[in-house]
């Protein structure tokens, strides 16, 4: 019997090849064995002819992508200006981070272990940084460490984002896990059901309305017919359930969510149960027979209206969405399809080029969906001041980094050092205008995230934060934005003792009553 679950699924094969750390060190340090040089895999059949280089196969064991391999704890971090004082939290970011590949054959950068990094902002101080891998059982079993609790259905050490949420920091998973608990300092506390609540699948894509003090997802799994709207209500319970039919069993990464509506995107990226049945390690392929639609559903559950939608886009991460009038306005980055979550002969997702920033705007009363391009920049990971998701915005951020488009377009050719660069963008939506913070060659730029002043009236009154890699030092810096001044000098760089790999999504997480 094929097992569906995140342990199946999305593992395949390569759970056979992934295990046995080289060492295990002192308390708190742990080290994962390095990636092997693959065999067998030389280009052409000639004699003679040129190996490919393990970058060329594997770019998502390299350069910017490189797996950290020990956790390490450093305190009063050196600073290039000033931290302002206001910052009083931590900044997370969650990962893949591999541990203990033994065949980088059986890689694939979205199985990664998850790995947290963090850095604690205090009294205009960086009073720490720690890297923690997210303990599931396996992964502690890998450490040589005890596992305390029962592991749940589907268990995995969830690697795409990191939340705080009423005082708990949540690392999270799609399609199947729960989500785990961390402590103040990283250390893993274990799953988390929402006070027994949540018996299913979980998102990595959640969207939290401040206004209403309510958590929403959509999940999805590869057996089912249907993906679910949940509601986690103020008291932190799964409040309500809502299943949406859908065919195929469609990967259904992220999701829009407005004052009154939630907007689903069934693309053509669904599951494959024969690629399951042989192995594969991410089971989920281009289906060009599942059309692409956007549906639209009231928040308070209902039927879901369907609208075609553009087939030559995959719709990858939401900016944001709000409700203008008896219009439903969601803007998102998208890829131009097919987009191949398995990847096309490497070790991590592939495109066809670059995404780029666009607007979809449903009309209700007309029954349209159209979109247009709002910047044609390559870019992903786009937030929003948080404190509007559902609402109306004027400003977004997202932020391009040269290898992870290099990575991602890899199977095609690596594209020419002149073709991307490295930065963060800051949009005026209102203006049509964009603001370009750019760094150097080699400077690979993770996901922004903006953090507001204490007090602030302006939208765009406070500070983006992202963790940036520093040539130079060949490890990461804290980089620390004046929003209002965003294309000037960072107000503070904070000095990371290691690289942090590109990765996935984070959070700003404030001090309690900060």
């Amino acid at each position: 019997m094929v097992d569906f679950g995140r342990r199946g699924v999305l593992r395949g094969s390569a759970a056979a090849a992934i295990g046995g750390l080289a060492a295990v060190g002192g308390a708190g340090t742990a080290r994962a064995a390095a990636p092997t040089r693959a065999s067998g895999r030389a280009s052409g059949g000639t004699k003679g002819a040129q190996r490919p280089r393990d970058t060329d196969l594997f770019p998502f064991l390299h350069g910017a992508f490189a797996p950290a391999t020990e956790e390490v704890t450093a305190f009063d971090l050196p600073v290039t200006g000033r931290i302002p004082r206001e910052l009083d939290g931590r900044y997370l970011r969650n990962g893949p981070n591999v541990l203990g590949l033994e065949d980088p054959r059986a890689h694939h950068w979205m199985l990664g272990q998850g790995m947290v990094h963090g850095v604690r902002l205090r009294d205009g101080r960086a009073e720490w940084y720690r890297n923690r891998w997210v303990r599931s059982s396996d992964t502690a079993a890998a450490l040589g460490e005890p596992y305390p609790w029962q592991a749940p259905p589907n268990d995995f050490a969830n690697n795409t984002h990191v939340i705080g949420y009423k005082g708990l920091v949540l690392a999270l998973q799609e399609s199947g896990p729960m989500p785990y608990a961390l402590g103040e300092e990283l250390q893993t506390r274990g799953p988390f059901d929402f006070g027994g609540s949540l018996s299913d699948a979980f998102t990595a894509h959640t969207k939290y309305d401040e206004a209403a003090d309510e958590l929403h997802a959509v999940t999805y799994y590869p057996t089912w017919d249907h993906v679910r709207h949940l509601v986690v209500d103020r008291t932190g319970r799964v409040a309500r359930t809502t299943r949406i039919p859908v065919a195929d069993s469609p990967m259904m990464h992220d999701f829009a969510l407005t004052e009154h509506y939630v907007v689903v995107f069934d693309m053509p990226v669904t599951f494959d149960a024969a690629a399951a049945q042989a192995g594969a390690l991410v089971p989920y392929t281009w289906n060009d027979a599942h059309p692409a639609r956007v549906g639209v559903m009231p928040r308070s559950g209902g039927p879901v209206r369907w609208f075609e939608a553009d087939p030559g886009t995959y719709y990858s991460h939401t900016l944001n969405a709000y409700d203008s009038g008896g219009k439903v306005v969601v803007e998102y980055t998208g890829f131009p399809a097919p987009f191949f979550a398995a990847g096309r002969g490497c070790d991590g997702p592939s495109a066809l080029g670059t995404p780029h920033l666009d607007r979809m705007t449903v009309d209700l009363a007309r029954g349209t969906a159209e979109v247009r391009r709002i910047d044609d920049r390559p870019q992903e990971f786009p937030r929003v001041r948080e404190s509007l998701v559902s609402r109306r915005h004027r400003y977004g951020y997202a932020a391009t980094a040269a290898a992870m488009w290099g990575a991602y377009e890899t199977v095609d050719g690596v594209p020419p050092d002149a073709a991307f660069s490295n930065a963060l963008l800051k949009h005026d939506l209102r203006r049509g205008t964009t603001q370009v913070h750019r760094f150097p060659k080699g400077a690979a730029a993770s996901e922004a995230v903006f953090v507001p002043a204490r007090h602030s009236r302006a939208e765009d009154d406070g500070y983006v934060l992202a963790y940036v890699h520093d040539p130079d030092r060949g490890a990461a810096d804290l980089v620390v934005l004046a929003a209002q001044d965003f294309t000037a000098a960072p107000v503070a760089r904070v000095h990371l003792p290691k690289p942090v790999p590109l990765g996935f999504h984070g959070s700003w997480v404030p001090t309690a009553g900060a």
